[in-house]
């Protein structure tokens, strides 16, 4: 019975209607919300993505927080100090012609508004170098709740405040980087959250004038084989373009900067350039659309020569992206030990720098060969469990 009740008032017309013609009712109009990015900075985030994808270019990444580059000065026998951070930075800026090879700089806060030994803004030296001044925008790697063992990147409360004082600083574009661990899942969760977290990263990016490096790194640990490490980018970077469409990110106006397609670090099996080459750019040509001006491919943990010898082997044919790097240790290895803290041997260390970059600019070119590289430019770099 109430089956039959509640047919009769929901689909018979009332007694009154009964015998007259029924009229369609007219269709209620369809409101549909469309989000449109205010896009203030449009025409200059484009311009400075363009500026450094340019030809035989790269970008230096010399973001090591404070801790890290203490570290790294640990290595030489170096203390910690603000003093030897800034002759250290000062030594890497003020190289002579950097820019001829180098488009763009990634900075710590420090040193953004850091001066050189001799009293000139950091920022000053790299406009006049033609590089342009980059930040690290993200406050570091936390462990992720309810995941297995993964980490997820903080740094988006405050992001906008922070990155209007960058621009007005000299900034013009902003790295955060998150990573991906194979070896611990990875879990949907840790993929989902790595790919939101770069995505409102980078739409908070581009509303205050800064170009988003977009920095999804799988981390080399693990006995993994390159098949592995290509079905898991394959998932995370179809996560993170899908949210970056989804927060209104601007293509044209960000630059990627992902890990190569290798096997990882502790698998037998090694992959050549060639190898790592075929897979990264089949990689690219499926997840990355060709509106995206650069693709600025981090070393994590390879030697300076691997670095640039898969790079030189993804440069052999034309691609719809400009394929380059954006190194760190792979730029500055032998560069910071030909220094070791001794001031007359800044000259020599900027040679290692220039020597690097030169390598890799001629990698961005599909032009370099690895004939006369030092034995010591092909040790591997690789740390377990690295922490930046």
């Amino acid at each position: 019975m109430a089956s039959a009740t509640l047919l009769k008032s929901s689909f018979l017309p009332k007694r009154s209607e009964w015998g007259a013609t029924r009229q369609a009712a007219a269709p209620k109009p369809v409101t549909v919300s469309m989000v449109v990015r205010a896009g203030a900075y449009d025409d200059e985030l484009v311009k400075t993505a363009k500026t450094i994808a340019s030809p035989g270019r790269g970008i230096l990444a010399m973001d090591e927080s404070n801790a890290t580059c203490g570290k790294r000065l640990a290595s030489i026998g170096l203390e910690n100090t603000e003093a030897n951070r800034q002759a250290y930075r000062t030594l890497l800026v003020t190289a002579p012609g950097l820019g001829q090879y180098i488009s763009g700089a990634i900075l710590f806060e420090e040193t953004l508004y850091q001066s050189t030994v001799d009293g000139k803004k950091i920022v000053d030296i790299l406009t006049e170098q033609k590089i342009v001044p980059g930040i690290k925008v993200d406050k570091g790697l936390v462990p992720l709740a309810g995941s297995n063992n993964e980490s997820w990147c903080q740094g988006l409360d405050g992001l906008a405040s922070r990155e209007a004082a960058y621009y007005q600083q000299g900034a013009r574009f902003a790295k955060w980087r998150t990573v991906v661990s194979i070896p611990n899942g990875p879990s949907e969760l840790a993929v989902k959250e790595a790919a939101w977290g770069l995505a409102r990263y980078a739409a908070i990016s581009q509303d205050n004038g800064l170009v988003p490096i977009v920095e999804p790194e799988i981390l080399l640990d693990g006995e993994h084989g390159i098949d592995r490490t290509f079905e898991v980018a394959q998932k995370v970077w179809a996560e993170v373009f899908y949210y970056m469409a989804e927060n209104n990110v601007m293509f044209e106006g960000i630059l990627l900067k992902p890990s190569m397609v290798t096997p990882g670090a502790e698998c037998k099996d090694r992959a050549t350039p060639e190898q790592v080459a075929d897979y990264t750019l089949k990689l690219l040509h499926r997840r990355i659309p060709p509106a995206v001006p650069g693709i600025m491919f981090l070393s994590g943990g390879q030697s300076e020569v691997e670095a640039t010898q898969n790079l030189n082997a993804m440069n052999q044919g034309a691609n719809p992206w400009h394929v380059s790097f954006s190194y760190a240790r792979a730029l500055q290895n032998t560069c910071l030990k030909t220094w070791g803290g001794q001031p007359e041997n800044v000259k020599a260390a900027q040679d290692a720098l220039l020597l690097r970059a030169k390598a890799n600019s001629l990698a961005q070119l599909g032009k370099y060969t690895s004939d006369g590289e030092a034995a010591e430019a092909k040790e591997g770099m690789f740390v377990k469990n690295y922490v930046y």
